[in-house]
């Protein structure tokens, strides 16, 4: 075997490398047009354009797009779609919004809390620890799972955004992440120094207790404090003033949001690299103490498209997970499987299955929108209507279509009224979910 393995580039094995190169009778040709006009300009398939027609025979009404701007908030903006698009058509408000800052603000203060229990709980644990390193990878970033929005939702309410409006720290948020980074990396280095050194639980906690002060000092400096009670003045489509005083964020959603439960929505999952038909949980992500775990029930694609179909059916979008950075045209809106040729372009082969990816780390889910319609010939979808958070200077207006081989390779989780499944399914929600790996292909 060892003799098999050439590790120095010799000259003779680059001479070789170049005379290869230089036979192929399209290297020339194509040398010149990939350098002046770029790679997915050159293996751009001309035909994508008239395929994904926004036209749609199941389509949920929908107002103005939002904007995350720089910030990787989309699991936030996507709830928040789901739950406006309720309020607009029952208050007949076409273009109301909620604010993405207040959850957004609970989330800091909830994530620095949780990450403080996670490192005196494996302060035992070396630094290279994988799980310690997971931890320590990004206890400042902003990304999150569906079950993590659901959470502070269920604790802290809702408000519109006119009563806590964005800032320029929430519109661009690597500054913050920056600092926070730094902040809870130092935090968790004294807490597990504390720990190791045999502290009192008295000293930690009293210690806990000033850090997340300080972090809740970021928060407030950087996205402004929320209100304990709000004003709602508005007037609807019809131009009908209304105003609704002394509310709290727990009223609000009480009062206006009253016919939604968020614990009776799931996560379906399409992970192939995992056994089907399963639940599974990542507690390791979860942001809030208390609050939902993430959990997952592992179905095949064609269960995902059912169920998202029966929701946008009733008339309710879908928040979904999916890896938007992959065959996407962010300008004109476009996702299709096939709309770079790249192994055309390169005359290799560069597949790999769903699986594979997930498996080797081609595949992450890095990305939340909205399911908003879907067309569906002889009742089988071919492209689907999306709401991005990317603000309304790309695709149409912001919406965005999703051609149906883009769901089948790109999407890995839905999130579904339980009453949009089977009995089956439903049935399979009683079992205990399997405990994925803090670095699973799903986080």
């Amino acid at each position: 075997m060892s003799d098999l393995i050439k590790s120095e580039l010799t000259n003779e094995m680059l001479q070789d490398l170049r005379k290869q190169y230089a036979s192929r009778p399209e290297s020339s040709i194509l040398e010149r047009a990939v350098t002046q006009n770029g790679i997915n300009n050159v293996a751009k398939d001309k035909d994508v354009k008239s395929k994904l027609n926004p036209v749609f025979s199941v389509e949920v009404e929908t107002g103005k797009v939002s904007n995350q701007k720089r910030s990787g908030r989309c699991w936030l903006f996507s709830i928040l779609n789901t739950l406006k698009h309720r309020f607009a058509k029952q208050y007949n408000v076409k273009d109301f919004e909620l604010s993405q800052n207040y959850l957004f603000f609970w989330d800091k203060i909830e994530r620095a809390n949780i990450f403080y229990d996670r490192m005196i709980a494996t302060a035992g644990l070396p630094t290279n620890d994988r799980t310690v390193e997971f931890y320590l990878a990004g206890p400042g970033t902003d990304g999150g799972q569906w079950a993590m929005a659901a959470s502070l939702v269920q604790k802290y309410g809702v408000m519109p955004t006119s009563a806590f409006p964005e800032t320029n720290v929430s519109e661009n948020t690597t500054d913050l992440n920056e600092v926070l980074n730094l902040k809870l990396r130092r935090d968790g280095m004294n807490l597990r120094n504390m720990v190791n050194n045999d502290a009192t639980d008295e000293e930690i906690n009293n210690s806990r207790d000033k850090m997340l002060s300080e972090v809740y000092r970021i928060a407030g400096y950087t996205l402004g404090v929320p209100p304990k009670t709000f004003d709602f003045e508005y007037r609807d489509d019809k131009k009908k003033y209304h105003l609704d005083e002394k509310l709290t964020p727990k009223s609000f959603y009480a009062k206006y949001f009253s016919d939604v439960d968020l614990d009776d929505y799931v996560v379906l999952s399409n992970s192939p690299d995992k056994a089907m038909n399963k639940t599974y949980s990542m507690s390791a992500q979860n942001n809030v103490v208390g609050g939902t775990n993430i959990e997952f029930l592992n179905l095949s694609m064609p269960e995902l498209k059912a169920a998202a179909i029966k929701q946008l059916k009733a008339g309710e979008t879908v928040w979904f997970g999916n890896d938007v950075t992959r065959q996407l045209s962010r300008k004109e809106g476009f996702l299709d499987a096939d709309l770079y040729h790249y192994d055309e372009l390169f005359d290799l082969n560069l597949s790999m299955t769903k699986a594979e990816r997930l498996e080797y780390h081609q595949a992450e889910v890095s990305h939340a929108m909205t399911l908003t319609g879907v067309d569906l010939v002889n009742d089988q979808p071919t492209k689907w209507k999306i709401e991005n958070s990317w603000g309304e200077k790309n695709g149409v207006n912001g919406y965005f279509v999703m051609a149906d081989n883009w769901m089948d390779e790109y999407v890995y989780e839905v999130v579904v009224n339980k009453k949009f499944l089977n009995d089956d399914q439903r049935e399979l929600l009683n079992q205990a979910p399997e405990e994925l790996k803090p670095w699973d292909s799903l986080a």
